[in-house]
């Protein structure tokens, strides 16, 4: 195992809407017998509201706000030993405070899904606030790429087969 997932034992799950972050966090975990955790999820649970929600009454910049808390939360967790894979918001990764608070608190890894992809996955999606326009969408996308790019891994994904990022993130030499 890496020193720094050694000390730090959490795995960060960074990429745009619709990656697969939960979906093969939550298997990554499983397979690892760690604790899994949805910022997302949990910002819902807390809340008591859906994160389209949250945006619509109370704005991004908000919502932004209380993602970041969430994530410092999660992470305090992890810096006392709990294991624990993150799978994190779309945008959480952007926000330098939250880049910095992940810097070296574990190890990041990037779901790199293309937009075509992307696409596809949230035609139907109604939940995700910032898919609404399919322009603003591929802008958003395109932003984004840098930011997700400072992640210390990066896993393409090819297939909507979430067990085959699973694998791969297991073949990082990280264990």
């Amino acid at each position: 195992m890496i020193l720094k997932l050694k000390r730090t034992p959490g795995i960060y799950l960074v990429g745009f809407m619709a990656s697969g972050k939960t979906t093969i966090g939550r298997l990554l975990a499983e397979h690892l017998g760690w604790s899994f955790i949805d910022l997302d999820e949990d910002i819902e649970a807390q809340q008591g509201a859906s994160i389209a929600e949250i945006f619509d009454r109370r704005g991004e910049p908000e919502f932004r706000r209380i993602e970041t808390e969430a994530l410092r939360a999660r992470v305090r967790a992890v810096q006392r030993g709990q294991p624990t894979v993150v799978a994190l918001g779309g945008g959480a990764f952007v926000e330098p405070a939250n880049f910095a608070l992940l810097e070296s608190s574990g190890v990041t890894i990037w779901l790199d899904c293309p937009l075509e992809t992307v696409r596809r996955r949230v035609a139907q999606s109604a939940h995700r606030p910032l898919a609404r326009d399919l322009r603003h969408l591929e802008e958003l996308y395109r932003s984004r790429q840098v930011a997700y790019s400072r992640a210390e891994y990066s896993i393409p994904i090819e297939t909507d087969d979430p067990s085959v990022a699973v694998e791969a993130v297991l073949g990082l030499s990280l264990f």
